[in-house]
């Protein structure tokens, strides 16, 4: 053997080194070791630079593997509308997600990144994936057993004193949203939303179950579906998720972000502490119950002061009397909101954001501006390394929890649950339960539905008959929608018409026709499918609430010359009160998603409509607010209300 240079010899020993570094047992990367042990021992190990990465979330378009790695990123998102490709399928989203992982994990301690993505109704971002109906429609499932009518005449509902709910669905819907999330390798899902809407202007009302806090808590049974069922003798406010086809969850807005000033959205929530605890956190608590990994704070205010930078309620109330030992994050850019202008002040919004205990920032794309400006304050004291150290360790608990630190690369077996029939059986399910007869029949006597499926001819009409995007509203493929069908998969209500009736029923369908056509035609009967347009956020924030031209029209020429049924696609209550003497039937249908079969389901009487009112439907929009606790209303229907029809065999 010849002699070995001295450069050589060191090369030599720096890869023996290396080996016994690669080899040397930490207590952190060994899962049989207490959670406790494992967390204090990665802490231990950290520097500055390495915990703040940690409570940096940034956007997909720039997490290159050179940022993630040179500021040790700990978390990334998909924002609304933020794929990979168009009409990416689940292995190019995997790919994705397992490249942005490989360099996580080269860092010096390995640890694994968390990719979070907006699944508020299925996995919404994702072509090709089970959109479930919105929120607003989910609480449809609402049966009322002791309903009291404080005044008979004006369908005014005092008090429900118990509710009957069908949990299990809504936590089987979470549970095959987390299947197909973790079908594109990603393990955090921002849902859900359980927000309390007082006020339909809202435009995220859809994003909330009801107007009433005790139907909201019941909701929150989607977050063991999501996250799996808490083992036997947890303890309250600590995370759990269970298992790699199961995902982070987060309750979001924390908090009153439903209670707005007119409906304002990312405004004033003006109420006393007893509203603000009786209303708007009561859900909350079931949530920490559950074992919900994480809690996004809301960018509205109450009483003047952002809650963003509210310590009293994050850390005062959560954190510390809860005891919710998972992650705080914030919203989309929500430090910088804390000054109006936004941005104003950056580094007044971090202290006060981080002082607050928020401890994931949703940055999420100028995330040197935030690495840097949080350094330097820790450095200068500004912000105590105590409060780092909280922040890092609640986010390592929940990477710990979900088996993160195991199994940081997705499972390309799961790719087959994007999307499946099992799932879409599972929608239509839910469709047809979430919708709610408001009228049937022109008097009691002469109901309308259910339609019989053999008749010579029938017309479909309005502009969200045979419009995918328009039925499954706002964030699906983009942040606002998109309208017409090719955003992705899926059944059309017209198309559910058709696959319906008798294949000797003719089926005319004419998007806005006038009288003359309808009158010349000789339509066995008509079904009418109008409303909103699909928004998000502060774009469906609405002064009118009216529906989409020419729905109205519609409306008026078809239910004049035929027997009519008017389905009605929307986020929330819209006026309806000067139509509803014209048509003979009207069903609300909120914001169904894909799977428009679950309407036909209902109005042919292969299924019986069952759903039941979770919001007060206003007659005029000077009612507003009204909800169904206000002393004194006169609604067009109140809450809880609902007609039902009995399943009909053979309905030919």
């Amino acid at each position: 053997m010849g002699r070995i240079s001295i450069p050589m010899m060191g090369f030599v020993m720096l890869c023996l080194w290396a080996v016994v570094a690669e080899g040397e047992y930490v207590k952190y990367k060994d899962p049989k070791q207490p959670l406790g042990v494992r967390i204090k021992d990665l802490m231990k190990r950290m520097t500055l630079e390495e915990k703040i990465g940690q409570m940096t979330q940034i956007e997909r378009k720039v997490a290159t593997a050179d940022v993630m790695k040179q500021n040790f990123i700990g978390s990334v998102l998909s924002g609304g509308g933020s794929v990979p490709a168009p009409k990416a399928s689940a292995q190019v989203w995997t790919n994705m997600v397992d490249e942005m992982q490989k360099a996580a994990l080269s860092t010096r301690l390995g640890i694994p990144m968390i990719y979070g993505i907006d699944a508020v109704h299925g996995h919404n971002n994702v072509y090709g994936a089970t959109i479930f109906p919105h929120n607003v429609g989910l609480a449809g499932f609402l049966l009322v057993n002791h309903l009291k009518i404080q005044d008979q005449a004006m369908n005014t509902s005092a008090e429900f004193q118990n509710y009957s709910m069908d949990p299990d669905l809504v936590k089987r819907i979470g549970a095959a949203t987390a299947l197909e999330v973790r079908a594109t390798g990603i393990p955090y899902a921002f849902a859900p939303c359980i927000a309390v809407c007082r006020n339909p202007r809202w435009g995220r009302c859809y994003e909330s179950y009801s107007e009433d806090y005790r139907i909201v808590q019941s909701m929150t049974e989607i977050i063991p579906g999501l996250q799996g069922d808490l083992p036997a003798k947890s303890k309250n406010g600590v995370p759990y998720v269970g298992g790699k086809t199961k995902v982070a969850a987060c309750a979001k807005h924390f908090v009153g972000d439903g209670g707005t000033v007119n409906g304002v959205d990312e405004s004033n929530t003006v109420i006393n502490s007893n509203g603000l605890f009786s209303i708007h956190i009561p859900a909350y608590y079931d949530s920490l119950r559950k074992g919900v990994a994480t809690v996004m704070v809301s960018y509205s205010s109450w009483n003047g002061r952002k809650m963003h930078a509210n310590r009293d309620l994050i850390t005062g109330f959560l954190k510390n009397k809860l005891k919710f030992r998972g992650f705080v994050i914030s919203d989309w850019q929500g430090i910088d909101r804390i000054t109006d202008p936004p941005h104003a002040n950056y580094s007044y919004s971090v202290q006060a954001g981080i002082s607050a205990g928020i401890d994931m920032i949703m940055v999420p794309e100028n995330y040197r501006e935030f690495i840097d400006t949080l350094t330097s304050q820790v450095k200068a004291n500004i912000i105590p390394m105590s409060r780092i150290d909280d922040a890092v360790k609640r986010i390592l608990r929940v990477k710990f929890v979900m088996g993160l630190f195991e199994n940081p690369m997705s499972d390309p077996s799961l790719a087959k649950q994007l999307g499946s029939q099992e799932h879409r059986e599972l929608a239509r399910e839910a469709v047809r339960k979430s919708l709610v007869l408001l009228k049937n029949g022109k008097t009691p006597s002469q109901p309308l539905l259910p339609l019989p499926k053999k008749a010579p001819k029938i017309l479909v009409a309005g502009t969200h008959a045979d419009n995918l995007g328009y039925q499954c509203g706002g964030w699906t493929i983009e942040w606002q929608g998109v309208a017409g069908n090719d955003l992705t998969v899926g059944t059309t209500i017209l198309n559910a018409i058709k696959k319906t009736v008798d294949p000797s029923t003719q089926v005319v369908y004419e998007q806005n026709p006038d009288a003359n056509f309808v009158k010349s035609n000789d339509f066995s009967y008509a079904i009418v499918v109008v409303g909103e347009v699909p928004y998000a956020e502060m774009f469906g924030d609405s002064s009118n609430l009216t529906i989409t031209e020419p729905g109205p029209s519609t409306i008026n020429n078809v239910c004049a010359a035929v027997k009519c049924v008017v389905v009605v696609v929307s986020g929330r209550p819209v006026v309806m009160e000067p139509y509803i003497a014209k048509m003979d039937a009207l069903v609300a249908a909120w914001l169904p998603g894909t799977e428009g079969q679950g309407i036909a389901d209902a109005l042919f009487g292969d299924y019986g409509f069952t759903g039941k009112l979770a919001r007060t439907w206003f007659k005029s929009i000077d009612q507003l607010p009204m909800n169904f606790d206000d002393s004194h209303n006169d609604p067009l229907f109140h809450f809880g209300f609902g007609l039902t029809t009995k399943p009909v065999k053979d309905n030919y």
